[in-house]
């Protein structure tokens, strides 16, 4: 008989490189353990709004509204044509993640439009990164996420069977079985009652191989 699968709900800004690690530890966790993740969108622009920050992050946060606005849209219109909302937020947060992380492209139309191409998603939806339209359901989104771990931390959030965290923070990105020992051991941490932290100061920055 089958292992059921049990489904991981990730929150990501994909304009985040730590983020970008732990959804790609993610899909190597799928290939050895019976989990499945479901996509959903939060902001960091929406995270930072209101608080003290530097001129260069306020600046980096001004340009930070333009791919999850339009990774709402994504979901809003696959929702609207009974697409597998899931299968289309994966595939654009894939997408846009390769440009901004791996090719190192701006956070600018033209890599959003060719993000849109290669997710074989509509190029009006672009528009949505100019647009507050989407806003409020960006904002329910981000709460969905966040108010199940408290606002002193960022993305990634993970919630599973009844647990929720942020991180795990690593960096490069476990493979195979090393994937799925991590998986194990952040499930169980994060299933103990009353565990709230375990860090260290990072050697190392964003390793995307």
């Amino acid at each position: 008989m089958a292992e059921q699968l049990e489904t991981a709900d990730f929150w990501f800004d994909p304009i985040c490189p730590w983020a970008w690690i732990t959804s790609r530890w993610m899909l190597e966790v799928e290939q050895v353990r019976p989990v499945r993740t479901r996509w959903h969108v939060m902001s960091l622009a929406v995270l930072n709004s209101g608080r003290d920050l530097s001129e260069d992050y306020k600046k980096s946060m001004d340009s930070a509204w333009g791919p999850v606005r339009i990774a709402i849209a994504a979901a809003q219109r696959a929702e609207q044509e009974g697409a597998d909302v899931n299968v289309v937020l994966g595939r654009l947060y894939t997408e846009l993640g390769t440009r901004f992380h791996h090719e190192k492209k701006p956070r600018e139309r033209a890599t959003y439009e060719e993000a849109l191409a290669a997710a074989g998603l509509p190029a009006e939806l672009v528009e949505a990164a100019g647009s507050t339209d989407y806003d409020e359901a960006l904002r329910k989104s981000h709460a969905e996420g966040m108010d199940q771990v408290g606002y002193e931390v960022g993305t990634p959030v993970i919630s599973v069977a009844g647990s929720a965290f942020f991180g795990p923070v690593v960096s490069p990105i476990p493979r195979g079985e090393d994937a799925g020992k991590l998986w194990d051991g952040v499930r169980l941490v994060a299933g103990t009652d009353g565990f709230f932290e375990l860090k260290r100061s990072r050697t190392r920055g964003p390793v995307f191989d």
